[in-house]
C-alpha cells in the first residue's frame, strides 16, 4: 500500500510537471493595428478577448502598439524572436506582415483576424459581416419611419461593401421598397480616422431622409454617432457593442467577435488543439450578431426583438441565404 502511494504521488508530481511546463511553452502575444488597443470598436474587442483569456488562466499576454504599418511587421518578428506563440495580428492590413513574419519564424504559431494568407504556420479567422449586417439593416428598416436609411463604410474595399450589401439585403428583406443610401469615407487608410468627415456623410445622408445609419468605418464612426444623435435620428455600431456610446440614438450594434477569435487561438495554444488554416465564423458559429443591452432596450420592442432573432434563426438554418459581396464583387441578390 506505502508503495501504491509512493507511486501514486511520483505519477502525479509528473503529471503537475507536464502541465506547468505546458502551460510555460504558451507565450501569447497580440500586435494590435495602429488605432490602438482603446479604439472602442475592433482593436478593443481583441484586447477584451485578451483580457480575458489572462484572467481566466494567469497566463499574461505581450502587447505591441504599433504607430505604423511597418512596426507591425517589426512588432511581428520581435515577438517571435522572443520565443511568443501563438501571437495574434489584428486586421486585414497585417497581412502582408504576417507573411512575411510567417515565413522567417516558421516555427512560431501566428493567427490573423480578418485576413488570409497562405502559410503553413498560419491560423486565419474570417468571419460573415453580411450575416451580422443583414440582422442590423432588418433592424433598421423595422424602426425606420422615414423609408429611407443610410450607410457609412470606411476605406472603399470589398470587405466594407460586404457590411453594406448584407445591410442592404436585411432592410430589403423588411421593406421590398426601402432605400438604402451607401457612402464610403475614402479609399486610403485615413478612412478609418475621419469622424469629421463620417459626420458629413451621416448629415447628409440625414437630409435626404435617412433616420437610421449604419457605420462600418472605424474611428470614423464615432463622428457618425454624434451627427445622428446631434440630429435626433438613429445609428447602428460595430464590431464592439457600441450601444453604450450615445445612449437613445444607438439602435444596436453588429458584433464581431474578433476578442473569441484571439481568446480561442491562445486557450488552443494551451491546450495542444491549435491548428493552421482558415476559420469562418458567422451567426452559426456565434462569429456576428447584433447587440441588446440596457442602452438599447428602450428603442427595440419585443416584436422587432422577435422578428429579428426568427431572421437570425433562418439564416442559421439556411432557409434565407445572404449573398457575400466578396464572393463576386456584387451586390446582385
Amino acid at each position: 500500500m506505502k508503495l501504491n502511494k509512493i507511486t501514486m504521488a511520483i505519477v502525479a508530481g509528473a503529471v503537475a510537471l507536464t502541465a506547468t511546463v505546458a502551460q510555460a511553452d504558451v507565450k501569447p502575444a497580440v500586435v494590435y493595428d495602429k488605432a490602438g488597443k482603446f479604439d472602442k470598436s475592433f482593436n478593443e474587442a481583441v484586447f477584451n478577448g485578451v483580457k480575458r483569456f489572462t484572467a481566466d488562466t494567469g497566463i499574461s499576454v505581450r502587447e505591441v502598439e504599433p504607430t505604423n504599418e511597418a512596426q507591425v511587421e517589426q512588432g511581428l518578428k520581435k515577438l517571435a524572436k522572443r520565443g511568443n506563440s501563438p501571437i495574434v495580428a489584428v486586421g486585414f492590413s497585417s497581412a502582408n506582415a504576417v507573411s512575411a513574419a510567417a515565413q522567417a519564424y516558421p516555427d512560431t504559431k501566428f493567427t490573423l483576424i480578418d485576413m488570409v494568407v497562405p502559410e503553413a504556420n498560419v491560423q486565419n479567422v474570417v468571419f460573415k459581416e453580411h450575416e451580422g449586417s443583414f440582422l442590423v439593416g432588418a433592424l433598421a428598416a423595422l424602426k425606420s419611419e422615414t423609408g429611407t436609411i443610410g450607410f457609412v463604410g470606411g476605406m472603399d474595399i470589398p470587405l466594407i461593401s460586404r457590411f453594406g450589401c448584407g445591410y442592404e439585403q436585411g432592410a430589403k428583406h423588411i421593406n421590398a421598397n426601402i432605400k438604402v443610401l451607401q457612402k464610403m469615407t475614402g479609399s486610403t487608410p485615413a478612412a478609418w480616422g475621419n469622424p469629421s468627415k463620417g459626420g458629413e456623410i451621416t448629415r447628409s445622408q440625414i437630409e435626404a431622409g435617412a433616420d437610421v445609419i449604419f457605420a462600418a468605418a472605424g474611428g470614423t464612426g464615432f463622428g457618425v454617432y454624434q451627427a445622428a444623435a446631434d440630429a435626433g435620428k438613429l445609428a447602428i455600431g460595430v464590431d464592439s457593442n457600441q450601444n453604450h456610446l450615445q445612449p437613445g440614438t444607438m439602435l444596436t450594434s453588429m458584433v464581431k467577435r474578433v476578442g473569441v477569435a484571439a481568446y480561442e487561438s491562445y486557450a488552443a495554444a494551451q491546450n495542444g488543439t491549435w491548428s493552421a488554416g482558415v476559420s469562418v465564423m458567422g451567426l452559426a458559429e456565434g462569429g456576428v450578431d447584433w447587440a441588446l443591452d440596457e442602452h438599447n432596450r428602450a428603442l427595440v420592442t419585443a416584436d422587432m426583438e422577435n422578428k429579428v432573432n426568427a431572421i437570425k434563426a433562418s439564416i442559421i438554418a439556411g432557409d434565407i441565404a445572404v449573398h457575400d459581396y466578396m464572393s463576386d464583387n456584387t451586390c446582385n441578390y
